[in-house]
């Protein structure tokens, strides 16, 4: 497990980005920001990650990158970022005078087809109608940040246009495009919970059990969920049996949003699902009920009699009562579930259960990992 220890969110993130070209189109800086935008772009350039830096103001890129930025009025604009970005990790790109801004960079994503387009803004992200911050959106979302948008601003609003060309972007093929603020673009590109606001295309979550390669994220996330009170301390062998029976939620079928692990006690035909763990960047996109699923599915297909769950929360033995669950005494689990059970915890675990009968039209045939 010793490479799990070493497992960071940002060498995730900066795997993810090595060998690609994204752009950050900023419009401004102030005070301390410059430093900022340099620590992130220098990160970038040692990971081997391509920027294309975007802003109206030509003074302000040729500080961020030492020279005079390019032109989309030059015919070879195209052919000339390509050898510029063959010998540095930067290269910038003006908008022209009186070309509205966001259009423009919308221009420039497409034509390029960049893995990414991160938009600066002092704000640092959009809310979800209740004021809270919106941390990740698909179009259906979008249309609703449009549909508001309207009732505020009209249709001359800036952010309405801003909404109008990220949809458009991530409608016609740019996987993602960020929205946060300089200070929070660290965390916004190598944090599972970003600072911003996170834009893809569909928000559709794939749900399948772990490949070895993700092992090491999913340890990070369980260690993250020990650390918050979510789930129970266990030792590196209880681990290895958990990430061995370990699957996850994939949104877009890159970004890992939730883990859970299917343990099971033969004598019984029980199951237990442990080490459920979900990201908050994706609340609201069902990540813990399509976890809940993909257990029964499973329960289902092994003939297993009954899953259960147990947890210290309020809150998470709410959401299992929502997912067809009941609260049932300690006994009505199975008694090997309590060797070696620390005495505090058990005074205050809830348990959850919830029957399974046989497999429902188009469900069961699951197919389990090797064992």
């Amino acid at each position: 497990m010793d490479r799990s220890r070493g497992f960071s969110e940002k060498g995730f993130y900066l795997a993810e980005f090595a060998g690609r070209a994204l752009a950050i189109a900023v419009s401004s800086l102030e005070g301390d920001e410059f430093d900022a935008l340099e620590l992130v772009l220098a990160e970038l350039e040692a990971n081997a990650t391509r920027v294309v830096l975007l802003s109206p103001d030509p003074a302000l890129l040729e500080r961020v990158t030492g020279e005079v930025p390019l032109s989309t009025s030059d015919p070879r604009w195209v052919g000339s970022l390509w050898r510029g970005l063959r010998r540095r990790g930067r290269m910038a790109i003006a908008a022209e005078p009186g070309e509205e801004f966001a259009g423009a960079c919308r221009e420039i994503a497409l034509r390029l087809r960049l893995a990414k387009l991160v938009w600066i803004d002092p704000q640092g992200w959009l809310a979800r109608p209740d004021g809270e911050r919106l941390s990740f959106a698909d179009l259906a979302q979008c249309e609703l940040l449009l549909e508001t948008e309207r009732s505020r601003g009209g249709e001359g609003s800036a952010r309405l246009q801003l909404l109008r060309e990220i949809r458009t972007m991530v409608t016609a093929g740019i996987p993602s495009v960020n929205f946060c603020s300089l200070a929070g673009l660290a965390d916004e590109l190598f944090t599972y919970a970003g600072s911003g606001t996170f834009f893809t295309r569909d928000s559709y979550a794939d749900v399948r059990w772990l490949a070895l390669d993700e092992y090491d994220a999913a340890y990070h996330l369980i260690q993250r969920g020990v650390s918050e009170g979510y789930l129970v301390e266990r030792c590196e062998e209880e681990l290895e049996q958990v990430l061995g029976r370990a699957f996850g939620v994939f949104v877009q079928g890159r970004y890992l949003a939730g883990i859970g692990a299917l343990l099971t006690h033969g004598c019984d035909r029980a199951g237990e699902i442990v080490s459920l763990y979900t990201l908050t960047r994706f609340l609201g996109e069902g990540v813990g009920a399509h976890l809940v699923n993909f257990a029964v599915e499973i329960a289902r297909s092994s003939d297993l009699a009954y899953l259960f769950a147990c947890t210290t929360s309020e809150r998470v033995e709410g959401f299992f009562e929502r997912c067809g669950f009941r609260r049932v005494d300690p006994s009505r689990v199975p008694a090997e579930k309590w060797g070696g059970y620390a005495p505090e915890r058990r005074e205050r675990v809830r348990c959850l259960r919830r029957e399974i009968s046989g497999p429902g039209p188009g469900e069961g045939g699951t197919e389990g990992p090797p064992v």
